[in-house]
């Protein structure tokens, strides 16, 4: 099967949410959540993280992760990951309890597309847990895809990790985990990166993004991916391939809003103000755009 018809693949299996210009989404992945050690790569930027999807939340925004949450190439125990960053998972839950959070696999949290995996690990850590609300993340679903659907134009936007085009996270992903736990995770905290790693392997985070906008251009559909730690933000009149970025960049985490039936990629980070004060600031870095212009240029190919 072709890289193509994988994307294909999971497009047709994708779960569909409808929606309209009053919906507001936000979509993040590649998080990485760690257990708190000296390789949690998500632990620089926990405070980030937590504080926009704070406001995210308070704003009546549905949260989209798009696979990578969870660290699990390089932690066995997805309990451990849960004790260190309960905060994040008990907002994270908030979402859920309003039906406003979709949660996605990616490579490095494969696991999640087995149900007695999720039901194990996650549903009854937090009834175990969690006495006060036993329903806490209870039925919650992980998808390996979704499909956003504008109920007026019926236009359509696949919502993708992006491991599906690459051969050695994707189809080889046992033997992926098995290096990076046992080999790169020991020699990463010397500074020595994974060249296999689509995120530190600038030749790799080319190639996924060609395949996908291939896909876009075959299958006249919009698409929004994570994986490559990549931002991608096309203008109107390019291939409406987006990719949010990543979660651990280096003092910031980036993200794609859709609101108001516009679309934009935001960073958010820390910042000082003039009195010495801290505080998290969000910044766009591309858009905001009308998602109907894209759907419009894709309609003329």
């Amino acid at each position: 099967m072709s890289k193509l018809d994988k994307v294909t693949r999971v497009y047709n299996r994708s779960d569909i949410i409808p929606f309209d210009d009053s919906s507001n989404f936000v979509l993040m992945s590649d998080c990485h959540r760690g257990d708190g050690s000296r390789s949690d790569n998500f632990l620089n930027n926990k405070n980030i993280f937590y504080a926009a999807l704070t406001q995210y939340y308070n704003k009546n925004y549905t949260y989209i992760e798009l696979g990578d949450g969870d660290e699990l190439w390089e932690n066995k125990r997805l309990s451990d990951i849960i004790q260190v960053h309960k905060d994040v998972f008990g907002l994270l839950s908030k979402f859920h309890s309003d039906r406003r959070l979709y949660l996605m696999y990616g490579n490095h949290d494969m696991e999640k597309r087995n149900y007695k995996y999720v039901n194990k690990n996650i549903q009854r850590y937090f009834m175990q847990r969690e006495q006060d609300d036993p329903t806490i993340f209870n039925s919650v679903k992980i998808h390996e895809g979704l499909i956003l659907n504008h109920k007026e134009s019926n236009d359509k936007i696949l919502l993708i990790h992006g491991h599906q085009v690459d051969t050695m996270n994707g189809t080889f992903w046992r033997l992926s985990k098995f290096l990076v736990r046992y080999f790169w995770r020991p020699l990463e905290t010397f500074g020595v990166n994974d060249p296999t790693s689509a995120a530190k392997n600038y030749k790799k985070k080319i190639s996924i993004a060609k395949s996908l906008t291939k896909w876009v251009v075959k299958e006249k559909h919009m698409i929004i991916a994570g994986h490559n730690h990549r931002p991608s933000f096309p203008d109107v009149g390019q291939i409406p391939y987006f990719n949010d970025g990543s979660c651990i960049h280096p003092h910031a985490i980036t993200a794609i809003e859709i609101t108001n039936g516009t679309i934009c990629l935001v960073k958010w980070s820390e910042k000082v103000k003039s009195d010495g004060t801290l505080y998290i600031a969000r910044d766009i870095l591309g858009g905001p755009n009308r998602l109907q212009d894209y759907f419009n240029w894709l309609h003329q190919l």
